[in-house]
């Protein structure tokens, strides 16, 4: 996982709720610096679940937890390959999801993903 490209936190508990900053689909650079994996949207989706994995578990979340996610597109026509690549990341569970399109992602991303995951007893 590559350091966040801003200054805010990855994310955070809140009581019960565990909640990321938005993942985009980048691993670190040669240099520690985040660099967005190749292979197009489904890549990168595939690259961001698996940082929002990873910053869930700081938390001792699991995607199984997750009840609300947003998706950032560059590109609704992507919506496809979208749904494809999360129901092969989330089986049968279905977190809630608005999908947003929008006119750029940082460091030139396609697709970004933030969620909210319950964790009782938190």
């Amino acid at each position: 996982m590559s350091r966040p490209v801003g200054p805010y936190s990855p994310v955070l508990r809140a009581g019960e709720w565990v909640i990321t900053s938005g993942q985009l689909g980048v691993v670190a650079g040669a240099d520690g610096a985040p660099v967005v994996v190749e292979g197009g949207t489904a890549a990168e989706l595939r690259q961001a679940l698996a940082n929002l994995t990873e910053v869930l578990g700081r938390e001792g979340a699991t995607l199984s937890q997750v009840v609300k996610t947003t998706v950032f597109l560059v590109d609704m026509a992507d919506f496809a390959s979208v749904n494809e690549v999360w129901t092969e990341v989330f089986g049968d569970h279905r977190p809630t999801r608005s999908a947003v399109a929008v006119a750029a992602l940082p460091l030139g991303g396609r697709v970004e993903v933030e969620a909210w995951a319950h964790v009782p007893g938190g």
